[in-house]
Order: C-alpha cells, then sequence, then structure tokens
C-alpha cells in the first residue's frame, strides 16, 4: 500500500511503501514499512510480518505485484518461487480488475491508512514509525472483538487457533542494498544507527548491503570496492559503530591540518596580520556603505509647548 507525504526527514520523497499481511480467519494482521517496493525489500517485509503473525499459512495471497508474478498472466516469477519454497506455501494471485480482490487485506488497509498513518506525528523516525505501526496492530488490531461459534472473542483470542507452520529458523537469502550520503565525520547513517568508513569517503555516496537477518553488513564505494564490514546494531538505537582503523585515520587527517608551532606565552604582544587587517577593512567599508545608504534624518522638528507645565506649577504654588 502507498502512503503519501511521509516526512520530510526520512529522505524518502513523495511515498512511502507499507506491506500489510492479514491472516484470513481471524484477521490478525501486522505491516511492514519500506521506502523502496523491489524484491529484496519486499521478501524482506515479508519476513517481518510473517515472524508478527506467530507463523506461516499454507497460502499466500498476492494482488499483481511486479516482485512477484508477471502482472498480465499472473504467473509467478521464478525468482519469488524460491522464496514461496523456502517458506513452504502456495502462491495465489488476486484476479484482475475485481475490486475488493484482497478480502481482508482491504479493511486493513483502510485502517492502517485512516487510523495510524494519518496521525503519525513528523518528528518520528522510519525506525520509530515501525515500532508505532507494530504497536498499533497489536493494541488496537487484535483486541477487537469478532464474532464466533462460541460468543464473541478478540482477534488474538481467535489467532491462536489458526493452523499455522512454524517460521523457518533463518530468513530467505537474499541481499538488501541502499544508497546513502556519508557525512563530514565518515558516518553513514543507516536504519537510525551510524557506521563508520575512511576518512576519504566523507560526503560521498556509499552502498549498505547485507542479508536479510543477517549480522554484519558492508559498506561499499559507488564502484562496488567494498570498504568496511560492521556488526549491525538493533534498529533506531541511535548508535555510533566504529571500526579502530577509521578512528585512526580520521585522527590522522584531523591534526594534519593543526598547528606544529609552540604555543604563545603569557602577556606575548600578537599584532593583528595581515588577514585580521583585510577583514577589519571589509567590516568598515561594509558599514561605512550601508549607513551611506541609510535614509537622511528628517528636518521636521517637534515644537512642545511649555506653557501648559508652567500654568500647572503656578497653581501648585498659589495653593
Amino acid at each position: 500500500m502507498d502512503l503519501p507525504d511521509p516526512p520530510a526527514s526520512w529522505g524518502w520523497g513523495k511515498t512511502a511503501h507499507l506491506l500489510v499481511g492479514s491472516l484470513a480467519h481471524s484477521g490478525k494482521w501486522r505491516a511492514a514499512l519500506s521506502a523502496v517496493t523491489d524484491q529484496p525489500h519486499l521478501v524482506a517485509g515479508i519476513d517481518r510480518v510473517v515472524r508478527g503473525l506467530g507463523g506461516v499459512s499454507r497460502v499466500w495471497r498476492f494482488d499483481r505485484m511486479a516482485t512477484v508474478c508477471d502482472p498480465g498472466s499472473g504467473r509467478v516469477t521464478a525468482s519469488f518461487a524460491g522464496v514461496a519454497k523456502h517458506y513452504g506455501v502456495a502462491v495465489a494471485i488476486c484476479p484482475p480488475r475485481r475490486g475488493n480482490r484482497k478480502g481482508v487485506v482491504e479493511k486493513v488497509n483502510h485502517t492502517a491508512a485512516q487510523r495510524w498513518w494519518r496521525t503519525l506525528a513528523d518528528d518520528l523516525t522510519p525506525e520509530q514509525a515501525q515500532v508505532s505501526v507494530d504497536r498499533f496492530a497489536a493494541v488496537r488490531g487484535d483486541t477487537r472483538l469478532r464474532a464466533t461459534a462460541d460468543g464473541r472473542s478478540s482477534v488474538a483470542t481467535v489467532a491462536q487457533g489458526e493452523p499455522l507452520a512454524p517460521v523457518p529458523a533463518l530468513a530467505y537469502p537474499v541481499i538488501i542494498s541502499q544508497t546513502r550520503t556519508a557525512s563530514r565525520q565518515a558516518l553513514v547513517p543507516y536504519r537510525g544507527n551510524r557506521y563508520s568508513v575512511p576518512p576519504e569517503l566523507a560526503a560521498a555516496q556509499v552502498v549498505v548491503s547485507h542479508p536479510v537477518g543477517g549480522q554484519y553488513c558492508d559498506i561499499a564505494t559507488s564502484t562496488g570496492i567494498v570498504v568496511a564490514r560492521h556488526r549491525l546494531a538493533a534498529d533506531g538505537l541511535g548508535v555510533t559503530v566504529r571500526d579502530s582503523g577509521h578512528v585512526i585515520a580520521l585522527d590522522a587527517v584531523a591534526m594534519a591540518t593543526a598547528t606544529t608551532g609552540r604555543p604563545h606565552r603569557r602577556k606575548e604582544r600578537i599584532p593583528p596580520g595581515p588577514a585580521a587587517n583585510a577583514a577589519a577593512a571589509q567590516l568598515l567599508a561594509s558599514r561605512n556603505t550601508s549607513s551611506a545608504q541609510a535614509s537622511p534624518p528628517s528636518t521636521d522638528s517637534t515644537v512642545i509647548d511649555l506653557s501648559v507645565y508652567e500654568r500647572a506649577a503656578q497653581k501648585r504654588t498659589l495653593k
């Protein structure tokens, strides 16, 4: 599902994407937020949704997404067939040109868009937004009451009786890649944390890649040369992961720009140099220019009649 106008601080452009997965019987749902909709990010979102639901159903029903099937024929692509085999499910494609073709997911999409996305604060990060939608699905979605044969039960209670297979221990081995810009301090922001790169790549474009569910990420240049490998921190912690070699190299670059002269002695006379004199002359010139451009003072004078005060003083004297 496309969500319009994400916060500008995310840098996602005009649209965010939400992958929603729901159990057909109970209506329990989970969602994964993503900036792009390519197949690696789709697989990562599916793995997150499946683990949030607590198991794998026998059939996955998809809309006619180009990352899952051929939109014209509805035939599942060979690359996604491996994903379905890994999780042990059958893939069903929605028929074309049918309204409400996804059943229970249509209502979930409406709920997520109208009740969660529209009230999302602008100061949240993408990681905090993901935590927010998880909390919304658990607190608001799982507590809804459903009519059952034994009366009315919550969605969470009905979902416990669904025949779900266990989730595979490892996610499908697909590589996620995203382009990032290193800061002036040679740090690359990624999923709420920062990872160091060599100081030569400060303010440069780099590519961060890692397998879904992996513990390490690789940072490569735009030409594909891997320059750093770090252990992935949990999303949204705000930590800085540095390599000792990068710290030493960054210190060397910083110290190379420092002066090697002796420090000034106490009470030593330090006259202004040519640079200081030039800066002072520039300030004086700009000040004179601004004063010359100012409007001339008005020639109108204000006449104050003091006779009123004189009469008041005389009255006080007579009393």
